[in-house]
Protein backbone atom coordinates (compact mmCIF):
# COMPACT_ATOMS: atom_id res chain seq x y z
CA UNK A 1 0.00 0.00 0.00
CA UNK A 2 1.33 3.64 -0.99
CA UNK A 3 1.50 6.09 2.19
CA UNK A 4 -1.79 7.55 0.73
CA UNK A 5 -3.88 4.63 0.97
CA UNK A 6 -2.65 3.68 4.92
CA UNK A 7 -3.96 7.32 5.80
CA UNK A 8 -6.87 7.06 4.18
CA UNK A 9 -7.57 3.48 6.22
CA UNK A 10 -6.26 5.18 8.69
CA UNK A 11 -9.41 6.98 9.10
CA UNK A 12 -11.38 4.81 7.21
CA UNK A 13 -13.95 2.16 8.64
CA UNK A 14 -14.48 3.67 11.95
CA UNK A 15 -17.65 2.59 14.65
CA UNK A 16 -17.18 5.31 16.90
CA UNK A 17 -17.71 4.97 20.77
CA UNK A 18 -20.50 5.00 23.38
CA UNK A 19 -23.28 7.67 23.79
CA UNK A 20 -22.27 7.40 27.61
CA UNK A 21 -18.20 8.23 26.62
CA UNK A 22 -19.78 11.18 24.41
CA UNK A 23 -22.29 12.35 27.54
CA UNK A 24 -19.59 11.89 29.75
CA UNK A 25 -17.08 13.28 27.82
CA UNK A 26 -18.89 16.94 27.06
CA UNK A 27 -19.08 17.43 30.84
CA UNK A 28 -15.81 17.81 30.51
CA UNK A 29 -15.50 22.02 29.73
CA UNK A 30 -18.17 22.68 32.48
CA UNK A 31 -15.87 21.24 34.79
CA UNK A 32 -13.43 23.72 33.36
CA UNK A 33 -15.31 26.51 33.71
CA UNK A 34 -16.71 26.04 37.07
CA UNK A 35 -12.59 25.36 38.10
CA UNK A 36 -11.32 28.57 36.45
CA UNK A 37 -14.32 30.58 38.88
CA UNK A 38 -13.80 28.45 41.97
CA UNK A 39 -9.96 29.49 41.34
CA UNK A 40 -10.80 33.08 41.32
CA UNK A 41 -13.15 33.05 44.15
CA UNK A 42 -10.56 31.59 46.14
CA UNK A 43 -7.67 34.46 45.09
CA UNK A 44 -10.72 36.98 45.97
CA UNK A 45 -11.57 35.25 49.18
CA UNK A 46 -8.28 35.51 50.30
CA UNK A 47 -6.99 39.24 49.10
CA UNK A 48 -10.40 40.83 48.55
CA UNK A 49 -9.65 41.81 44.68
CA UNK A 50 -10.10 41.00 41.77
CA UNK A 51 -9.02 40.53 38.73
CA UNK A 52 -5.75 38.99 39.14
CA UNK A 53 -2.88 41.83 39.70
CA UNK A 54 -0.66 39.70 37.40
CA UNK A 55 0.79 40.55 33.56
CA UNK A 56 -1.79 39.96 30.50
CA UNK A 57 0.37 36.62 30.09
CA UNK A 58 -0.58 35.47 33.21
CA UNK A 59 -4.58 35.96 32.76
CA UNK A 60 -3.49 33.77 28.95
CA UNK A 61 -1.72 31.22 31.02
CA UNK A 62 -4.12 30.17 33.35
CA UNK A 63 -7.32 30.18 30.76
CA UNK A 64 -4.89 28.01 28.47
CA UNK A 65 -4.21 25.77 31.17
CA UNK A 66 -7.56 25.65 32.50
CA UNK A 67 -9.78 25.61 29.72
CA UNK A 68 -7.76 24.50 26.74
CA UNK A 69 -5.06 21.81 27.56
CA UNK A 70 -7.91 19.91 29.43
CA UNK A 71 -9.27 19.53 26.35
CA UNK A 72 -6.08 18.84 24.56
CA UNK A 73 -4.96 16.02 27.04
CA UNK A 74 -8.64 14.87 27.34
CA UNK A 75 -7.89 13.18 23.19
CA UNK A 76 -4.74 12.05 23.55
CA UNK A 77 -2.95 11.18 26.16
CA UNK A 78 -5.56 10.76 29.02
CA UNK A 79 -8.12 9.37 26.59
CA UNK A 80 -8.32 5.93 28.53
CA UNK A 81 -8.76 7.46 31.70
CA UNK A 82 -11.32 10.22 31.29
CA UNK A 83 -14.01 8.86 32.86
CA UNK A 84 -11.47 8.99 36.26
CA UNK A 85 -10.44 12.69 35.40
CA UNK A 86 -13.68 13.73 34.87
CA UNK A 87 -14.82 11.84 38.04
CA UNK A 88 -11.56 13.95 39.94
CA UNK A 89 -12.08 16.77 39.11
CA UNK A 90 -15.80 17.10 39.78
CA UNK A 91 -15.10 15.79 43.26
CA UNK A 92 -12.25 18.43 43.84
CA UNK A 93 -14.42 21.47 42.39
CA UNK A 94 -17.29 20.03 44.53
CA UNK A 95 -14.81 20.23 47.84
CA UNK A 96 -13.46 23.42 47.00
CA UNK A 97 -17.14 24.74 46.53
CA UNK A 98 -18.16 23.66 50.44
CA UNK A 99 -14.40 25.06 51.54
CA UNK A 100 -15.66 28.52 49.96
CA UNK A 101 -18.94 28.08 51.67
CA UNK A 102 -18.65 27.14 54.42
CA UNK A 103 -15.39 29.48 55.09
CA UNK A 104 -18.38 32.48 54.40
CA UNK A 105 -21.41 30.97 55.87
CA UNK A 106 -20.98 32.89 59.42
CA UNK A 107 -21.94 35.97 57.25
CA UNK A 108 -25.24 34.31 56.27
CA UNK A 109 -26.28 32.12 58.69
CA UNK A 110 -28.51 34.97 60.37
CA UNK A 111 -30.20 35.70 57.04
CA UNK A 112 -30.12 32.94 54.88
CA UNK A 113 -33.64 33.18 53.32
CA UNK A 114 -33.23 36.90 52.83
CA UNK A 115 -30.17 36.40 51.40
CA UNK A 116 -31.58 33.36 49.12
CA UNK A 117 -35.01 35.49 48.42
CA UNK A 118 -32.23 38.60 47.08
CA UNK A 119 -29.99 36.09 44.88
CA UNK A 120 -33.19 35.19 43.15
CA UNK A 121 -34.96 38.45 42.67
CA UNK A 122 -31.30 39.99 41.18
CA UNK A 123 -31.01 42.38 38.53
CA UNK A 124 -29.01 40.99 35.70
CA UNK A 125 -28.59 42.80 32.24
CA UNK A 126 -26.71 41.07 29.08
CA UNK A 127 -26.02 42.56 25.79
CA UNK A 128 -24.61 39.47 24.71
CA UNK A 129 -25.61 36.48 26.46
CA UNK A 130 -21.79 34.85 27.85
CA UNK A 131 -23.12 31.09 27.84
CA UNK A 132 -23.91 31.57 24.36
CA UNK A 133 -20.38 32.93 23.52
CA UNK A 134 -18.53 30.51 25.91
CA UNK A 135 -20.62 27.57 24.03
CA UNK A 136 -19.52 28.78 20.31
CA UNK A 137 -15.80 29.60 21.35
CA UNK A 138 -15.70 25.97 22.85
CA UNK A 139 -16.91 24.31 20.09
CA UNK A 140 -14.75 26.25 17.64
CA UNK A 141 -11.63 25.10 19.80
CA UNK A 142 -13.03 21.48 20.37
CA UNK A 143 -13.31 21.78 16.59
CA UNK A 144 -9.99 22.34 15.84
CA UNK A 145 -8.38 20.15 18.38
CA UNK A 146 -9.85 17.33 16.64
CA UNK A 147 -9.11 18.26 13.21
CA UNK A 148 -5.76 18.80 13.78
CA UNK A 149 -5.18 15.54 16.04
CA UNK A 150 -7.56 12.89 13.67
CA UNK A 151 -4.33 12.23 11.58
CA UNK A 152 -2.24 11.40 14.65
CA UNK A 153 -1.85 8.03 16.54
CA UNK A 154 -2.32 9.38 19.56
CA UNK A 155 -5.75 10.71 19.13
CA UNK A 156 -7.80 7.39 20.28
CA UNK A 157 -9.92 6.13 16.70
CA UNK A 158 -12.93 5.62 18.80
CA UNK A 159 -12.94 9.64 18.30
CA UNK A 160 -13.11 9.95 15.14
CA UNK A 161 -16.09 10.07 12.28
CA UNK A 162 -17.80 6.89 12.37
CA UNK A 163 -17.70 5.08 8.81
CA UNK A 164 -21.76 4.28 8.42
CA UNK A 165 -23.25 3.66 11.94
CA UNK A 166 -21.71 4.39 15.23
CA UNK A 167 -21.50 7.79 17.58
CA UNK A 168 -18.08 9.42 17.43
CA UNK A 169 -16.93 12.69 19.10
CA UNK A 170 -16.55 14.16 15.75
CA UNK A 171 -19.78 13.24 14.99
CA UNK A 172 -20.94 14.75 17.89
CA UNK A 173 -18.78 18.06 17.13
CA UNK A 174 -19.94 18.67 13.64
CA UNK A 175 -23.34 18.67 14.82
CA UNK A 176 -22.59 21.00 17.83
CA UNK A 177 -21.26 23.17 15.22
CA UNK A 178 -24.02 23.38 12.80
CA UNK A 179 -25.97 24.25 15.91
CA UNK A 180 -23.88 26.69 17.51
CA UNK A 181 -24.04 28.72 14.40
CA UNK A 182 -27.94 28.42 14.43
CA UNK A 183 -28.30 29.86 17.80
CA UNK A 184 -27.24 32.87 16.88
CA UNK A 185 -28.26 33.92 13.46
CA UNK A 186 -30.67 36.78 13.13
CA UNK A 187 -34.37 34.87 12.89
CA UNK A 188 -32.85 33.75 16.68
CA UNK A 189 -32.31 36.78 17.41
CA UNK A 190 -35.49 38.02 16.22
CA UNK A 191 -34.63 40.30 13.64
CA UNK A 192 -37.27 40.43 11.39
CA UNK A 193 -36.67 40.70 8.00
CA UNK A 194 -36.39 43.81 5.85
CA UNK A 195 -38.27 44.66 2.10
CA UNK A 196 -39.12 41.73 0.63
CA UNK A 197 -38.82 37.94 1.31
CA UNK A 198 -37.01 37.55 -2.27
CA UNK A 199 -34.45 40.19 -1.26
CA UNK A 200 -33.93 38.95 2.34
CA UNK A 201 -33.01 35.48 0.79
CA UNK A 202 -30.91 37.04 -2.48
CA UNK A 203 -29.00 38.49 0.63
CA UNK A 204 -28.59 35.34 2.17
CA UNK A 205 -27.45 33.73 -0.80
CA UNK A 206 -25.18 36.13 -1.28
CA UNK A 207 -23.75 36.45 2.74
CA UNK A 208 -22.22 32.55 2.41
CA UNK A 209 -19.82 33.51 -0.55
CA UNK A 210 -17.37 32.87 2.44
CA UNK A 211 -17.91 29.63 2.77
CA UNK A 212 -18.06 28.45 -0.85
CA UNK A 213 -14.76 30.32 -1.29
CA UNK A 214 -13.29 28.23 1.48
CA UNK A 215 -15.03 25.22 0.09
CA UNK A 216 -13.83 25.58 -3.07
CA UNK A 217 -10.11 26.66 -1.95
CA UNK A 218 -9.82 23.21 0.07
CA UNK A 219 -11.22 21.26 -2.82
CA UNK A 220 -9.13 22.55 -5.06
CA UNK A 221 -5.79 22.37 -2.59
CA UNK A 222 -6.55 18.67 -1.51
CA UNK A 223 -6.59 17.44 -5.27
CA UNK A 224 -2.95 19.64 -6.26
CA UNK A 225 -1.61 18.36 -2.94
CA UNK A 226 -2.99 14.54 -3.90
CA UNK A 227 -3.16 14.75 -0.09
CA UNK A 228 -5.30 11.66 1.36
CA UNK A 229 -9.10 12.24 1.09
CA UNK A 230 -11.64 10.22 3.08
CA UNK A 231 -14.80 9.97 0.00
CA UNK A 232 -16.87 7.97 2.65
CA UNK A 233 -17.34 10.86 4.99
CA UNK A 234 -18.71 13.93 2.07
CA UNK A 235 -18.27 12.78 -1.39
CA UNK A 236 -14.97 12.97 -3.77
CA UNK A 237 -15.35 16.86 -4.55
CA UNK A 238 -18.32 18.17 -1.59
CA UNK A 239 -16.73 19.22 1.99
CA UNK A 240 -18.46 20.59 5.08
CA UNK A 241 -18.04 24.22 4.04
CA UNK A 242 -20.56 23.60 0.97
CA UNK A 243 -22.96 21.84 3.69
CA UNK A 244 -22.64 25.22 6.27
CA UNK A 245 -23.40 27.18 2.90
CA UNK A 246 -26.45 25.28 1.64
CA UNK A 247 -27.59 24.53 5.26
CA UNK A 248 -27.65 28.49 6.07
CA UNK A 249 -29.73 28.82 2.74
CA UNK A 250 -32.28 26.38 3.11
CA UNK A 251 -33.01 27.31 6.50
CA UNK A 252 -33.18 31.16 5.47
CA UNK A 253 -35.44 30.11 2.88
CA UNK A 254 -37.56 28.27 5.70
CA UNK A 255 -37.72 30.79 8.34
CA UNK A 256 -38.53 33.54 5.42
CA UNK A 257 -42.11 31.97 5.36
CA UNK A 258 -42.43 29.74 8.61
CA UNK A 259 -41.94 31.95 12.34
CA UNK A 260 -38.82 30.87 14.59
CA UNK A 261 -40.51 30.36 17.22
CA UNK A 262 -41.98 26.97 15.33
CA UNK A 263 -39.12 26.25 14.14
CA UNK A 264 -38.70 23.08 16.15
CA UNK A 265 -41.70 21.54 14.35
CA UNK A 266 -39.94 21.95 11.26
CA UNK A 267 -36.99 20.09 12.90
CA UNK A 268 -39.19 17.10 13.79
CA UNK A 269 -40.84 17.10 10.52
CA UNK A 270 -37.58 17.46 8.31
CA UNK A 271 -36.27 14.58 10.68
CA UNK A 272 -39.06 12.41 10.98
CA UNK A 273 -39.83 12.39 7.11
CA UNK A 274 -35.82 12.22 6.07
CA UNK A 275 -35.39 9.39 8.24
CA UNK A 276 -39.34 7.73 7.12
CA UNK A 277 -37.56 7.87 3.38
CA UNK A 278 -34.35 6.07 4.45
CA UNK A 279 -36.04 3.31 6.14
CA UNK A 280 -38.94 2.60 3.28
CA UNK A 281 -37.10 3.20 0.57
CA UNK A 282 -33.71 2.54 -1.39
CA UNK A 283 -32.14 5.74 -0.48
CA UNK A 284 -30.39 4.48 2.63
CA UNK A 285 -28.81 1.43 0.86
CA UNK A 286 -27.96 4.38 -2.23
CA UNK A 287 -25.91 6.39 0.08
CA UNK A 288 -24.21 3.17 2.11
CA UNK A 289 -23.38 1.29 -0.62
CA UNK A 290 -23.19 2.69 -3.46
CA UNK A 291 -19.86 3.19 -4.82
CA UNK A 292 -20.42 3.92 -8.45
CA UNK A 293 -18.87 7.65 -7.86
CA UNK A 294 -17.93 8.22 -11.83
CA UNK A 295 -21.36 8.14 -12.90
CA UNK A 296 -22.91 11.73 -11.66
CA UNK A 297 -22.21 14.37 -9.73
CA UNK A 298 -24.75 12.97 -7.23
CA UNK A 299 -23.32 9.68 -7.17
CA UNK A 300 -19.81 11.20 -6.76
CA UNK A 301 -21.18 13.41 -3.68
CA UNK A 302 -23.77 11.53 -2.48
CA UNK A 303 -23.22 11.23 1.46
CA UNK A 304 -22.52 15.00 1.36
CA UNK A 305 -25.49 16.05 -0.89
CA UNK A 306 -27.95 14.03 1.25
CA UNK A 307 -26.54 14.51 5.14
CA UNK A 308 -27.36 18.55 4.31
CA UNK A 309 -31.15 17.56 5.54
CA UNK A 310 -30.18 16.20 8.53
CA UNK A 311 -27.80 19.28 9.14
CA UNK A 312 -31.18 21.68 7.89
CA UNK A 313 -33.19 19.95 11.01
CA UNK A 314 -29.96 20.43 13.57
CA UNK A 315 -29.98 23.62 12.31
CA UNK A 316 -33.67 24.64 13.22
CA UNK A 317 -33.50 22.74 16.12
CA UNK A 318 -30.77 25.17 17.30
CA UNK A 319 -32.44 28.43 15.91
CA UNK A 320 -35.41 27.14 18.45
CA UNK A 321 -33.15 26.97 21.19
CA UNK A 322 -31.68 30.24 20.29
CA UNK A 323 -35.18 31.44 19.72
CA UNK A 324 -35.79 30.72 23.13
CA UNK A 325 -32.63 31.41 25.51
CA UNK A 326 -32.38 35.14 23.56
CA UNK A 327 -36.00 35.93 25.29
CA UNK A 328 -35.62 38.79 27.08
CA UNK A 329 -34.93 38.08 31.19
CA UNK A 330 -34.36 40.38 33.93
CA UNK A 331 -33.69 38.48 37.02
CA UNK A 332 -31.44 35.48 38.33
CA UNK A 333 -35.10 33.42 39.23
CA UNK A 334 -36.14 33.33 35.50
CA UNK A 335 -32.53 32.28 34.03
CA UNK A 336 -32.79 29.35 36.62
CA UNK A 337 -35.94 28.77 35.31
CA UNK A 338 -34.49 28.42 32.05
CA UNK A 339 -31.54 26.64 33.14
CA UNK A 340 -33.93 24.06 34.49
CA UNK A 341 -35.55 23.98 31.01
CA UNK A 342 -32.32 23.47 29.30
CA UNK A 343 -31.25 20.45 31.64
CA UNK A 344 -34.40 18.67 30.99
CA UNK A 345 -34.67 18.81 27.66
CA UNK A 346 -31.33 17.56 27.38
CA UNK A 347 -31.99 14.40 29.76
CA UNK A 348 -35.32 13.87 27.61
CA UNK A 349 -33.61 13.90 24.46
CA UNK A 350 -30.52 11.91 25.38
CA UNK A 351 -32.67 9.29 26.81
CA UNK A 352 -34.82 9.43 23.51
CA UNK A 353 -31.46 9.04 21.35
CA UNK A 354 -30.11 5.80 24.56
CA UNK A 355 -33.60 4.43 23.72
CA UNK A 356 -33.94 4.72 20.12
CA UNK A 357 -30.11 3.01 19.47
CA UNK A 358 -31.19 -0.21 20.97
CA UNK A 359 -34.61 -0.49 19.92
Amino acid sequence: MSQRDLKEAFVSNLNGTSLQEVALGSFLTPLCLISRGLILTLYHQARGTLPLPLPLISHLLLDFCVLILPLVLSCTVLSTVLHQVILSLAFVSACVFCYIYRANSHRFARHTQNTVSAFLQSHVQFDQLPFVTIFRVIVNVKTAISILAVDFSIFPRRYAKTETYGTGVMDFGVGAYVFANALVCPEARGKNISGSKVNHITKQVLAVWPLVVLGMGRLVSLKMSGYHEHVTEYGVHWNFFFTLAIVRVVASVLLAFLPASRSWVIALLISGFYQFTLETSGLKAFVIHNNDRERSFLHANKEGIFSVVGYVAIYMAGVQVGFYVMQPRSHVRQWLKTLFNLLLGSVVLYTALYTLKFW
